[in-house]
């Protein structure tokens, strides 16, 4: 997208006029359904968390700072933290809802995992989206621990922590031994 379009789209929302949405939408919006997409896995709440995200986004349209980060940037950030929120909302709600009993979440073995057939990005599912979302940043990103912290509007200090947890939960998926090896394989 040219920076053209983008000061447009900029000096619109600052104005409060209503083409910048539709311009915010014809620009990013499929994006920005791919960023909700990918945190949800599911397409209606992606449209719902989609839809959330520009209210969001033009009621806070005079909070952005051109000098803080790209126009994309701070529409990423808004969209993805409405669906992190949205998910939060909806496990919490799930969790009142599961029985202890039925789960099956620690039968899931590592004895028998060949690391040949590890899936990473399957397994990462399994984890809670604010720690999948740090360590996706940090390894398949390749984002310092500062970067993410910057790029995801996280404290520097939080980014360590969930990384920590991350690999923890990651460590009763596959096993202290193997969730090193795995790392080895992931890092740069």
């Amino acid at each position: 997208m040219s920076t053209l379009i983008e000061k447009h789209i900029v000096s619109l929302l600052a104005e409060k006029d209503d083409k910048a949405i539709s311009l915010l939408y014809d620009h990013y919006g499929d994006t920005l359904y791919g960023v909700a997409y990918k945190v949800v896995k599911d397409e209606d709440l992606a449209q719902d968390i989609l839809q959330e995200s520009f209210i969001k986004i033009w009621k806070k349209a005079d909070s952005y700072d051109a000098t803080k980060a790209k126009l994309f940037t701070w529409l990423f950030r808004i969209t993805r933290n409405t669906a992190i929120d949205k998910l939060r909302s909806i496990n919490n709600k799930m969790d009142k809802e599961v029985q202890i009993d039925v789960s099956d979440v620690y039968n899931l073995g590592v004895n028998g995992i060949n690391p040949d057939f590890l899936d990473v990005q399957e397994n990462l599912e399994k984890i809670e989206p604010k720690y999948r979302i740090v360590l996706e940043a940090l390894f398949f990103l390749g984002m310092t621990q500062q970067e993410a912290s910057d790029e995801l509007d996280i404290p520097l200090g939080t980014i360590k922590s969930r990384l920590k947890i991350g690999l923890r939960e990651l460590g009763k998926i596959y096993g202290t031994t193997m969730t090193l090896l795995l790392l080895l394989n992931l890092l740069p």
